[in-house]
């Protein structure tokens, strides 16, 4: 059960969220008052520039922020425990170099394919393909491998293949493609209509449910997976079902917003610091939590508030989430895993 303490952290974080959530909405190129956008929710009438911008841009940015957060953060925490390595995020099974592949095929090698893969929903369509074959190769060799660690190295070794044929494609493409690519890599939040949204929320939704199933097993885990295995749990199933789930999370924000660093990596250890537990009934729901407020932020940084420019996503969740987790590290000066 939750101590009164983290009873307070978690209001405080979910008066946060909805602060962030709102304070995302107001920001950008164009300020938009709080007090209109709480009028235009309720359905009272308000500028219709304003009207425009909140439901056609900055609502769907911030519902795929929160999502892109909440699912990268899970993502990161299943593997940690899985692994038990601190250092192992929600691409260190290779999916995002199978999306990155399928996006390189499609963006570098466009002369060789029907036009439709040449659109947003083509290269949508590529990363998802990418990252479900290399899920599929990851899944074939866990049933041949008993040990956890020949699996993260698998992962690596699928990771390092896929980059060596998105480098030699890079080599032999124009200018215009690479430019392209190197966009698509950078990450991005904008411009998915609502229809994306919704198949990225319904894929969220299905690996945050197998997650919340993995949660009593991934307590077990921490003692070792041969205590895990005397207390009866099925491990090579509960294995398979956290990287089932991981896969999904990942993979389809990969497809959706591209590839977003950090987040995954960092978001489980602070949570880890800010409730002191490693306990998952507590740091499952503190990690979706901040994961969200985090990517908000980020995204509201990105905005530039008053500027027509956006930065990309990737650079701000680094820049902004790296010191304050190498800030906590040294203050606490101890890691949970």
């Amino acid at each position: 059960m939750p101590t009164q303490k983290n009873k307070i952290l978690f209001l405080f974080l979910s008066f946060a969220l909805i602060g962030t959530f709102l304070l995302n909405l107001s920001l950008g190129s164009v300020s938009i008052p709080t007090s209109e956008i709480f009028n235009s929710i309720l359905g009272n009438e308000i500028k219709t520039s304003w009207e425009i911008i909140l439901w056609n841009f900055r609502l769907p940015k911030a519902i795929t922020a929160i999502l892109v957060g909440m699912g990268l953060s899970i993502s990161g925490l299943l593997m940690q425990t899985l692994f038990r390595n601190p250092l192992a995020g929600p691409y260190v099974l290779g999916l995002s170099s199978g999306s990155s592949l399928g996006v390189a095929f499609v963006i570098m090698g466009a002369g060789f394919l029907p036009s439709f893969f040449v659109s947003d929903y083509g290269i949508v369509l590529a990363s998802s393909l990418g990252s479900f074959l290399v899920l599929l190769a990851v899944l074939v060799v866990s049933q041949r491998l008993r040990d956890t660690m020949a699996i993260l190295i698998v992962g690596l070794m699928f990771g390092s293949f896929t980059s060596a044929i998105v480098s030699m494609l890079s080599y032999f493409s124009t200018a215009q493609e690479l430019q392209k690519f190197t966009f698509w890599s950078m990450g991005s939040l904008a411009n998915l209509p609502w229809s994306s949204i919704l198949i990225l929320a319904i894929c969220c939704g299905l690996g945050l449910v197998l997650s919340i199933f993995s949660i009593k097993p991934l307590n077990a885990l921490l003692l070792g997976e041969n205590y895990a295995k005397s207390l009866g749990l099925n491990f090579k199933k509960t294995r398979l079902i956290i990287i089932f789930a991981t896969s999904i999370l990942a993979g389809s924000i990969t497809a959706f917003a591209g590839p977003i660093a950090f987040v995954g990596l960092a978001v489980p250890h602070l949570a880890k610091l800010l409730f002191q537990t490693s306990n998952h009934f507590i740091l499952f729901w503190s990690t979706l939590l901040i994961g969200a407020i985090l990517m908000l932020v980020c995204d509201c940084i990105a905005q530039l508030p008053g500027s027509d420019f956006t930065l990309p996503i990737n650079a701000i969740t680094s820049m902004v989430g790296a010191p304050v987790v190498v800030w906590l590290l040294v203050r606490k000066r101890k890691i949970m895993i």
